[in-house]
């Protein structure tokens, strides 16, 4: 091994999101691959991501992933599905060859893999912000892997606040998930009701309102949350490029990561909510303020 080589095996990965949503495939990356060093960006000053332009998304990623490479990083994970729908491409041309892995293509490849067995492709349903929906960013990556899929979107705005305030279970979940399902696969649907097999959870802040989703699409549905197959991606590319941190010494194990953060705005309030994310407490003065 060459110093080089042990110097770049203990560089952190860098994940952003436009928020606190993105903590999901932290967690799910921590819980993956624990020997690794990991530091987490979070926009929130300019949250949300998903009501903004194009070009207005792009900038902010290229920004945001910025202020990560500056730390030195080994591996970016674009943990915001809106931005890895608008600025994939460019943040992996902007970088290079930094390797860049977004969560849009693992949440296809989940969701192919449920309806596998279907004689006609299946019914996928893609639970999103509005630019994440309106730029079909899913319906390509699963029409590339599974062209005789049905795939709908449903743009859920109001899901992004309502997981960065905590309002997570109970009425006002299930009423908001039940107004947004409601004309796609309710009884207002009429006869174009959709009846998904599975759907998927196409916005990193998502996940924590997973149960408001099923209490209105019912048990059929398989519910998926892309933060594992994007774990497992990560740990895919990291072994290929032989950058997984390694035992130390002539020990079997190696200490946990360390897990670092930053954020755009308010230390206090992403400590508060960021621990419902991690499902464990996160202390203020672990989040580091930064500007973009």
């Amino acid at each position: 091994m060459t110093a080089a080589g042990a110097e770049a095996r203990e560089l952190p990965i860098g994940i952003f999101d436009s928020g606190i949503g993105g903590l999901t495939v932290l967690s799910a990356v921590h819980r993956r691959l624990k020997r690794e060093h990991c530091l987490y960006l979070g926009d929130t000053a300019r949250l949300p991501y998903g009501t903004k332009s194009r070009g207005t998304i792009v900038r902010y990623a290229l920004q945001a992933a910025e202020k990560l490479v500056e730390r030195r990083i080994k591996l970016l994970v674009v943990a915001c599905n809106t931005a890895t729908a608008a600025a994939l491409p460019e943040l992996q041309k902007a970088f290079a060859p930094l390797p860049v892995i977004g969560v849009v293509e693992p949440g296809a490849r989940a969701a192919c893999a449920v309806v596998s067995g279907k004689k006609r492709g299946g019914n996928i349903l893609i639970l999103g912000t509005e630019s994440t929906v309106n730029c079909r960013a899913y319906d390509k990556a699963i029409h590339a892997l599974r062209p005789d899929a049905s795939v709908r979107g449903v743009a859920c705005t109001l899901f992004v606040p309502m997981a960065e305030e905590g309002w997570l279970t109970g009425p006002i979940a299930e009423i908001t998930a039940a107004r947004y399902l409601a004309p796609v696969m309710g009884e207002e649907a009429g006869d174009d009701r959709f009846r998904p097999d599975c759907i998927v959870l196409g916005c990193t802040h998502f996940p924590p309102l997973a149960g408001a989703v099923a209490s209105v699409a019912g048990p059929e549905p398989v519910i998926i949350d892309s933060a594992e197959t994007t774990a497992e991606a990560v740990e895919e590319e990291l072994t290929r490029r032989d950058l997984l941190r390694q035992p130390d010494g002539s020990r079997d194990t190696t200490p946990s990561g360390r897990l670092r953060f930053l954020t755009t705005d308010a230390p206090e309030r992403f400590a508060r909510v960021g621990g419902i994310f991690l499902n464990t407490p996160l202390a203020p003065a672990n989040v580091e303020l930064v500007s973009l």
